[in-house]
C-alpha cells in the first residue's frame, strides 16, 4: 500500500515515542532513587557569655557515620564523628577576652543526610576583668597613718613567724583538717612562747557565694578579719594570702589561664583588700602561695598575676595605699626564683614590696615519708649528727653549705637591694616511728636543722616563718598543741628561739 507524506511523518512520532520510553526504561534500572535519612541536632542556636562555656547537644543519626566540625578555633566539639544512634557532644566556647561579641558555626554532615548548621554567638568580654564586676565599690583617699615603716623597716620588726597551717586554707571548711577552730588563746600562747609574726594561709575560692561573680561570703571575710584581730591585739605582725586554694591560681600559671585568672585575682583582693583595709601596718597582704612556674613564659604570666595583685590592692586606697605587699617566687623555690624571677612587678607605692621563697631543703630530710627512686629519706642531717650505724640514712646533700648558699642568692638578688625576703615555711617532719639512739639523733638533728635554718636567715636578711600544720603524730611538724593551747615540741621551739640568739 502507497504511504502518504502523512503516514510518513506520523511513522517517524511514533519512533521517536517509543526511544523515549527505552530511554526512561534504562534511566530506571541504572540510576535506583537515593533515600534521605535523618540526621539531626537538639539544637540549632547557642549562644554563650563572655566566660568559658559549656553546651550539650543531642545528635540522633539514621545515617551510618557522620561528622562534625567546628569553623572557629575558639569553639571545641568533644568528638569530630559518631555513628547510627543518639549521642551528646560538648560544644565548649573559650573565654571572649575582647570587646567584641563573635559568631562561629558547628556543622554536622554526612553523605547520606542533609547537612545541619548550629549557629554559635558569644559575648563580649569586659576590659576591666574580662569576667567579674568591679569589688572596688568604695575607695577611699590614701591615709598613711599607722603606715609609716617601708618594706625594709618592717622586716627589722619581724623576728619570727609561725604558720597557722591547715586551718583557714583547709578544704571543707577551717576544722575539715583536722585542728580546732582558731581561737585568741591560741594566738596568745604563740606570742608568749616567742613568735611575734602570724602568716595565715587562707582559701578565698571555696568561700565564693556567686561562683560566676566571684564574690566571697561576708562571713568568711569577717571570719578572716577575726583572726586577723587576734594577731594584731597582740602586736604582732600578720601575713594573709591566697593559699592554695584548690589550684585554681597555682596550678593554672599558662596564657590559656592569665585572662581567666587575672580577672579572679583583681575580684578577690578587691573584696579582701577592701574588708581588711583599717588595719594598720601589722597587716601584709601576699597574693599567692606556691605558684608552679617552671620556666620564664609561666614566670611572666605569674608577674601579671602579682601586678593584678598590687594594682587591686592599691586601687582600694585607705591604709591599702601604703601596705607592704608580698610577691612569691616561682613555685617558692630559691634556686628558681634566683633563675627566672629578674624583673618585679610595678607599684606605684616605692618601697613597700616583699618576695616569698619557702625552704624545705632536703626535701628527703624535711618531708620525704617513703623512699623514693630518685632519692631515701635522710633522718640526720648536719655537722655531728651523722649516724655510723645507720649510714645510709644520713644527708648527702642539702646541709650547712647549701643552706648558706641558698640563702645567700636571695640576699644578693633582693635583700641587698633593699627587698625584703619572707622565709614564708620552712620546718622538717617528726620521725617518731624510730626508737631508741635513732629516734635521739634524728630529734637533735631536726632540732640543729631549725635552729641553723633560723640563724643563717636572719644573717642573710630572710625572714623566717615556721610551718606548723597541727599535726603531734609521726611525719608532723606541729609545735604547739591547739586543744589546748600549749607546747607540744619543747626542744623544736627552743631550736628556733635559739636560732635568734
Amino acid at each position: 500500500m502507497k504511504k502518504t507524506v502523512k503516514d510518513y511523518l506520523l511513522s517517524i512520532l511514533l519512533s521517536f515515542a517509543f526511544l523515549g520510553v527505552l530511554a526512561c526504561s534504562s534511566d530506571k534500572e541504572t540510576t535506583p532513587e537515593t533515600t534521605i535519612k535523618s540526621l539531626t541536632a537538639s539544637t540549632t542556636k547557642i549562644d554563650f557569655d563572655s566566660k568559658e562555656n559549656v553546651s550539650d547537644i543531642t545528635v540522633n543519626s539514621e545515617a551510618a557515620s557522620w561528622t562534625i566540625a567546628s569553623s572557629a578555633s575558639w569553639v571545641k566539639v568533644s568528638q569530630t564523628s559518631g555513628t547510627k544512634g543518639s549521642v551528646i557532644v560538648r560544644i565548649t566556647a573559650e573565654a571572649n577576652t575582647e570587646t567584641a561579641a563573635r559568631t562561629a558555626s558547628v556543622t554536622l554532615t554526612s553523605n547520606e543526610a542533609k547537612p545541619v548548621t548550629i549557629a554559635v554567638s558569644q559575648l563580649a568580654g569586659t576590659v576591666s576583668t574580662g569576667l567579674y564586676p568591679s569589688y572596688n565599690t568604695n575607695p577611699i583617699a590614701a591615709d598613711a597613718s599607722g603606715m609609716g615603716s617601708t618594706a625594709v623597716q618592717l622586716a627589722a620588726k619581724i623576728k619570727l613567724g609561725w604558720n597557722i597551717g591547715n586551718t583557714l586554707e583547709a578544704t571543707g571548711g577551717e576544722t575539715a583538717w583536722g585542728n580546732p577552730r582558731v581561737t585568741k588563746a591560741l594566738i596568745d600562747a604563740v606570742k608568749a612562747n616567742g613568735f611575734n609574726a602570724i602568716r595565715i594561709p587562707c582559701s578565698w575560692n571555696q568561700n565564693m557565694e556567686n561562683a560566676a561573680t566571684a564574690k566571697i561570703k561576708t562571713d568568711w571575710l569577717n571570719r578572716v578579719k577575726e583572726v586577723v584581730q587576734y594577731c594584731v591585739d597582740n602586736d604582732m605582725y600578720v601575713v594573709v594570702n591566697i593559699h592554695w586554694d584548690g589550684g585554681w591560681l597555682e596550678n593554672n600559671i599558662t596564657e590559656a589561664k592569665k585572662v581567666e585568672n587575672n580577672a579572679k585575682q583583681k575580684a578577690f583582693w578587691e573584696q579582701i583588700a577592701t574588708h581588711l583595709r583599717g588595719f594598720d601596718e601589722h597587716l601584709l597582704f601576699a597574693g599567692a602561695n606556691e605558684p608552679a612556674v617552671e620556666d620564664a613564659a609561666q614566670m611572666a604570666v605569674l608577674t601579671s598575676y602579682h601586678q593584678t595583685f598590687i594594682d587591686a590592692v592599691r586601687s582600694t586606697g585607705g591604709k591599702n595605699a601604703y601596705r607592704v605587699l608580698v610577691v612569691q617566687g616561682p613555685t617558692t623555690d630559691i634556686e628558681k626564683t634566683n633563675k627566672l624571677m629578674t624583673t618585679l612587678p610595678t607599684d606605684k607605692t616605692a618601697d613597700r614590696m616583699m618576695v616569698e621563697v619557702h625552704y624545705y631543703t632536703p626535701w628527703n630530710f624535711a618531708g620525704l615519708t617513703k623512699d623514693e627512686s630518685w632519692g631515701k629519706m635522710f633522718y640526720y642531717w648536719g655537722a655531728g649528727n651523722h649516724s655510723t650505724t645507720d649510714t645510709d640514712r644520713n644527708a648527702t646533700w642539702g646541709e650547712e653549705a647549701d643552706l648558706e648558699k641558698n640563702f645567700k642568692l636571695m640576699k644578693t638578688q633582693f635583700v641587698d637591694k633593699g627587698i625584703p625576703v619572707l622565709l614564708g615555711e620552712f620546718g622538717a617532719i617528726r620521725r617518731t616511728t624510730l626508737t631508741g639512739d635513732a629516734l635521739t639523733l634524728h630529734l637533735k638533728s631536726r632540732a640543729y636543722y631549725l635552729k641553723t635554718v633560723v640563724k643563717t636567715a636572719k644573717a642573710n636578711g630572710l625572714l623566717p616563718f615556721y610551718w606548723d600544720e597541727g599535726s603531734l603524730e609521726n611525719n608532723g611538724f606541729g609545735i604547739f598543741k591547739r586543744a589546748d593551747n600549749t607546747v607540744f615540741d619543747t626542744q623544736a621551739l627552743n631550736a628556733l628561739k635559739e636560732g635568734l640568739q
